[in-house]
């Protein structure tokens, strides 16, 4: 009998003892490289069997690496599944730019620029809610800096996405199969360009900078989920709010970027993964799905992780019926069945019922059940851990 499989977005509650040892970390003289050190390492490769094998306790038949080899220092951190790439990409300075609280930009009709992080149309909309640090809307700390790029780019991370690779493999089981995840080129390209001389040859850069380590986890034999909330995020951060059809252009050409970094790898162990950004605020502002899915299903992966169990968006199920003449015949679906902008756990046949309007579209050996996005750093991990068990029995329920 074909069953449900199981996974997560990726980010996965680090241990008390990894994130006292990520704070203590120095950096490089850049200022934004953390030193890496053989106890660290030791610590982090201990730190991902034990991960994986609490997921597969759970339920969780398709694990990854709870993106340990990615700095958190704290213990809500919304920014790791980003921050990593700068310590792994040459052409980075930090400057005294600020991306969240930089000069405003607004964007006209055919020519879409976003604006910093600050200027959000949500947060124009609630800024009490965004001033208030007790409404839980926005709070915690990054691990590094945010750089700017000042010159060519490269790739710099063949240690540690080896180091990442042979972490993971270590803890899988024979015959087991796993995923990591790395930042896709269009997310990676928001910061601050010095160098290029327009976005789009940025946006390319880093199309080069970041296919090495494309390759490098697609070769070991796990899948790559390429996370790039940017196609969907962005919306938010362009003011005033654009055309659809301005959107659906501007991030056309992402999704082609993010073909071209993948040129020639498997499709079967491509994963995408979208969200609306994952910070706990109102979102009313967030584009809905059925925009960007005919663009969005145009990304040459094999499986698409994607927001199913959060409260703005679970009822944009209808949304992939109604595309399902877009849908490829091959195309994985991971819907996330249970939710980091909550702490109540899910009911483990509330996940049943939310994966059931998946399976009931294209089949049970099409659907993976997973978190809608990273649950490490932004809820607690006895919260967590809780989240994943109800996922791996809802799961249960589902096949049956």
């Amino acid at each position: 009998m074909t069953e449900i499989r199981t996974s997560t977005a990726g980010s996965l509650p680090r241990t008390d003892a990894l994130l006292a040892a990520n704070a203590g970390r120095s950096f490089a003289d850049d200022g934004f490289t953390l030193e890496r050190s053989p106890e660290h390492d030791a610590l982090t490769r201990a730190a991902v069997a034990d991960v994986v094998e609490r997921q597969r306790a759970l339920g969780i038949t398709f694990p990854g690496d709870g993106e340990f080899g990615k700095a958190m220092s704290n213990p809500v951190d919304y920014g790791a599944w980003w921050a990593y790439s700068f310590q792994r990409v040459n052409g980075l300075t930090l400057t005294e730019f600020d991306p969240f609280n930089g000069p405003a930009v607004r964007s006209e009709p055919g020519n879409i620029r976003l604006t910093t992080m600050a200027d959000r149309r949500d947060r124009e909309r609630f800024p009490r809610v965004y001033a208030d640090p007790t409404s839980g809307a926005v709070h915690g700390k990054k691990a590094t800096g945010i750089p700017s790029t000042t010159s060519a780019l490269s790739y710099r991370g063949h240690d540690a996405v080896a180091n990442d690779i042979a972490n993971l493999k270590a803890a899988l089981n024979d015959n087991e199969e796993g995923f990591l995840t790395a930042i896709a080129p269009a997310s990676a390209s928001r910061i601050r360009n010095e160098f290029y001389a327009n976005d789009d040859e940025h946006l390319h850069a880093w199309v080069e900078a970041l296919r090495p380590e494309y390759e490098a986890i697609v070769n070991a034999g796990l899948t790559l989920q390429l996370d790039d909330p940017y196609l969907a995020e962005s919306w938010d951060q362009i003011n005033p709010e654009p055309s659809v059809a301005d959107y659906q252009a501007f991030i056309s050409s992402r999704v082609e970027a993010l073909n071209e970094a993948l040129k020639g790898l498997p499709k079967e162990q491509l994963r995408l993964h979208l969200c609306w950004g994952s910070w706990h605020g109102p979102h009313t502002t967030d584009i809905e799905i059925r925009h960007i899915l005919p663009v969005i299903l145009k990304a040459n992966v094999g499986q698409i992780s994607f927001e199913a169990g959060n409260v703005r968006h679970e009822h944009e199920w209808v949304h992939w019926h109604e595309a399902k003449h877009l849908i490829p015949d091959d195309l994985v679906l991971v819907p996330g069945v249970v939710s980091h902008a909550t702490n109540v756990v899910e009911h483990p046949d509330l996940v049943a019922q939310r994966l059931r309007h998946f399976t009931e579209l294209v089949g049970k050996d099409r659907v993976f059940a997973a978190t809608d996005c990273g649950l490490g750093g932004r809820i607690h991990p006895d919260i967590a851990w809780a989240k994943l068990e109800s996922l791996g029995e809802g799961a249960q329920r589902a096949n049956k």
